[in-house]
C-alpha cells in the first residue's frame, strides 16, 4: 500500500476480460467527520409518499429505508414509523450477531449508526470522502468490520464499527472504466483465497474481490483452474445479464451459497456462490433482505409493496404497503 492509502496495481488484466489501463485515482476531499448524522422522529410516511431504497433483517422484522425508516413485523406485518432522516437513506447493513446495530448511508455523504434498531443514530463516517455512500455490508465473519463503496473513489474498511475507516481499493475496472458499486455483500465461502469474498453489483454486471484486496474479478465455478490444467471441460456458468445494473444483492449467513440479485429484469437466484443463476420472478425489485438464519426467507421491496417469500422465492406475499 503506497502513502495515500492505495494499493499499487500493475497494468494487468482484472478477471474481467479487460486490461486494466493505468489511471490516476481521483482523491476526494476529506471532510475530517464534518457530517453530523440527523435522524430525527417527525412526519409519517404515509402522509408524505415513501420511496424505498434499501431493507434488511432484524431480528423478527424487516428494517425498511428510505425517505424514512420504518420496521415491518414479518408476522404480523404490523409496521413501526422508527426515524425520519433529514437526509433520505440509500444502503442499510446489518450482522446477525448484533441485530439492533444498524449502518446506513444518507444521501450525500457521510455513515450513520444506530445501536438500537434504528432509533437513535450517529455520525459512524469520520474519515470517509466527502461523496455519497453508494453501498455497505458488514463482514461475515467480523461483525465490528464494515465496507463502504463511496463513489468516484473506490472501497473503505472500517475495522472498529465506524469509528475509523481506511482505503482498500479502486472501484471495479469493467469495460473500458472504474465503475460505481451499487450493491456489495461479504460472503463466506470456501476456497483457495481465504474464504471471504466481496461480492459487489455495479451498472454493467456482478464482480468479485477476494478479503486479500488483489484484484476485482468475475465470479467463476471454484475448480476451474483445475479444469483447465487437466484438459477437462471448464464447469457449466450461467451468468447474471451482463447489460443490466445490479440494483440489490444478498446473500444468507446460514448459507453463504445462495445469493439473491435484483435487475430490471427481475429477481435472479443463485445456489453456487454466483456461477449459475436462474430468474425466480420478472418482477421489479428496489431492494432485497434474506434472513441470516433461513435462505428461503427473502424479503424484497417493489414501488409500492414489501413482499415475502418463505420458498427462496418461487411464491410471494404481500407483508406491508409502501
Amino acid at each position: 500500500m503506497d502513502r495515500s492509502g492505495a494499493f499499487n496495481k500493475p497494468a494487468s488484466a482484472t478477471g474481467n476480460g479487460h486490461p486494466r489501463k493505468p489511471h490516476r485515482r481521483m482523491f476526494l476531499t476529506m471532510t475530517g467527520g464534518t457530517f453530523i448524522a440527523a435522524l430525527l422522529p417527525g412526519r409519517s410516511a404515509q402522509a408524505t409518499g415513501y420511496a424505498t431504497s434499501a431493507i434488511t433483517f432484524s431480528g423478527q422484522t424487516v428494517i425498511v429505508a428510505g425517505d424514512s425508516v420504518r420496521s415491518v413485523d414479518v408476522s404480523t406485518g404490523t409496521t413501526v414509523d422508527l426515524t425520519t432522516p433529514e437526509r433520505p437513506v440509500h444502503a442499510l447493513a446489518i450482522h446477525p450477531d448484533r441485530p439492533d446495530r444498524l449502518f446506513a448511508a444518507p444521501e450525500d455523504g457521510g455513515i450513520a449508526q444506530s445501536n438500537d434498531g434504528g432509533r437513535l443514530w450517529h455520525s459512524a463516517g469520520n474519515g470517509l470522502p466527502d461523496a455519497q455512500v453508494t453501498a455497505l455490508a458488514v463482514a461475515a465473519a467480523a461483525p465490528d468490520t464494515v465496507y463502504a463503496t463511496v463513489s468516484g473513489d473506490g472501497l473503505w474498511r472500517s475495522e472498529d464499527a465506524g469509528g475509523t475507516w481506511s482505503f482498500v481499493m479502486d472501484r471495479p475496472w469493467i469495460e473500458e472504466a472504474e465503475r460505481d458499486v451499487l450493491a456489495l455483500a461479504s460472503v463466506n465461502l470456501a476456497s483457495g483465497m481465504g474464504g471471504i469474498w466481496l461480492y459487489a453489483g455495479t451498472e454493467t454486471g456482478l464482480t468479485r474481490v477476494p478479503d486479500c484486496f488483489c484484484r476485482w474479478q468475475d465470479v467463476v465455478a471454484g475448480d476451474a483452474m483445475d479444469a483447465l490444467v487437466a484438459g477437462a471441460a471448464p464447469p457449466p456458468e450461467a451468468p447474471l445479464p451482463e447489460d443490466e445494473p445490479v440494483l440489490a444483492l444478498v446473500s444468507a449467513h446460514a448459507a453463504p451459497e445462495r445469493l439473491f440479485a435484483a435487475l430490471p429484469s427481475g429477481l435472479w437466484a443463485s445456489a453456487d456462490g454466483g456461477v449459475m443463476w436462474e430468474r425466480k420472478s420478472s418482477v421489479q425489485v428496489r431492494a432485497l433482505a434474506v434472513d441470516p438464519m433461513d435462505p428461503g426467507h427473502i424479503a424484497a421491496a417493489t414501488d409500492t409493496e414489501l413482499k415475502l417469500s418463505r420458498d427462496g422465492g418461487a411464491n410471494w406475499a404481500t407483508l406491508a404497503a409502501l
